[in-house]
């Protein structure tokens, strides 16, 4: 990347903060953001290998929008800092919430072919559509390291027994209509995707 390059990205990210701050002025103090510009910097960040960067704009995203859980993407983008970061633990639980968000954004990433069967999806997030817009690669070179980890991390007993758990749940739900039986199994689900995340 040209130094030329990096200074528009930097400029973006900018842009970007004022438009957000000048968002929190007009809504009274809060934000609205209704066009999502907050999911926006930390694909730039990245870009720029600011790892550092990206983890203050984290930081800075659970401080502004606490109840926000982001979108695949945004939350695979998290997953990457963290990794990046040296905070494992962090990024191991960011991983399952990814993997809960969307199941084939891994698949993608470490270029394997989706695993396919029935299951409920429950949000347009979690359709594999999605990975039409994903735009990394266990190949780019400043990710090598994450995709041997990620690899390694998604075939661990840990992982293992969370997503065969949390699919065999999102396979009941698939036919289960609305009533008792739905609502404990979704409130089983939570359970375990808390288990493993907090």
């Amino acid at each position: 990347m040209t130094p030329k390059q990096e200074e528009r990205i930097k400029n973006k990210i900018k842009k970007i903060k004022r438009d957000l701050q000048a968002d929190k002025k007009h809504w009274g103090g809060f934000y609205h953001d209704g066009r999502g510009l907050r999911y926006l910097p930390p694909e730039l960040y990245l870009k720029l290998e600011d790892f550092t960067g990206a983890l203050r704009y984290f930081n800075w995203f659970t401080k502004n929008f606490p109840e926000d859980i982001g979108h695949p993407i945004f939350l695979f983008e998290w997953t990457i800092t963290l990794f990046k970061t040296k905070r494992i633990e962090q990024a191991e639980k960011k991983a399952i919430q990814t993997f809960v968000s969307n199941t084939y954004i891994f698949d993608k990433f470490l270029q394997k072919e989706s695993l396919q069967f029935e299951k409920s999806e429950s949000s347009n997030w979690q359709l594999e559509q999605l990975i039409e817009y994903f735009n990394y690669t266990i190949n780019q070179e400043y990710l090598m390291d994450f995709g041997k980890w990620l690899e390694s991390f998604t075939t661990s007993k840990k992982f293992y027994d969370f997503a065969n758990r949390f699919i065999e749940l999102r396979q009941k739900l698939e036919n289960e209509p609305v009533g008792n039986t739905r609502t404990e199994l979704i409130e089983i689900e939570e359970e375990l995707i808390k288990k493993y995340t907090n």
